[in-house]
């Protein structure tokens, strides 16, 4: 278990460990801002976190950059450093959503099931006129069954999806590299 452990002395995976945890809170945070103000929680306004990622993203590349590596951060570190960030802050709020609505409040994903429904009679004619009546009828029952287990890899899936472009864009933006060696 100690070597396991040992792992995450390296600043490469201690950083963005420590970012994705504080990311995690701060976006469980969001989460419970929306819900004291009456919000749907889970609703489609929640993906507004993801800019708490992108803030997190670049204090801790730019920390890295700056007391690590010294001024100097390779391509392929910047991406670790978010990838790393994004998937602890996914998990992290992920469980902690999953224990609000299992423990605290269940009429939160209750609503969430019924906004989701809604949203899916909305569309009805357009998924229909698209993909048939099967379709429907086979993401009708999904919705119907859903439980709040569903919610960690939607929020991993949602997190990994929406981090691709800015993951790249930061760490282009904070690379910097010692060219030194090569001017002699």
């Amino acid at each position: 278990m100690n070597t396991f452990l040992s792992y995450f002395n390296n600043p490469l995976l201690k950083y963005p460990f420590l970012g994705g945890l504080i990311t995690g809170f701060l976006c469980f945070v969001y989460f419970l801002s929306l819900y004291a103000l009456g919000i749907p929680p889970l609703g489609n306004i929640r993906v507004l976190d993801f800019g708490i990622v992108i803030i997190m993203m670049i204090a801790t590349v730019w920390y890295y950059r700056k007391h690590v590596g010294h001024g100097t951060l390779h391509l392929w570190e910047g991406i670790t450093i978010c990838y790393v960030l994004n998937t602890i802050a996914a998990l992290m709020t992920g469980w902690l959503i999953y224990f609000f609505v299992t423990a605290v409040n269940p009429g939160v994903f209750a609503e969430y099931v019924i906004n989701s429904k809604k949203l899916l009679l909305e569309g009805k004619k357009q998924l229909i006129d698209q993909f048939g009546p099967e379709t429907f009828a086979e993401q009708w029952q999904k919705v119907s069954a859903m439980t709040p287990g569903v919610l960690m890899p939607d929020e991993m899936t949602k997190k990994t999806a929406l981090a691709v472009l800015p993951v790249l864009i930061i760490s282009l933006l904070f690379r910097k590299q010692d060219y030194g060696i090569y001017r002699q």
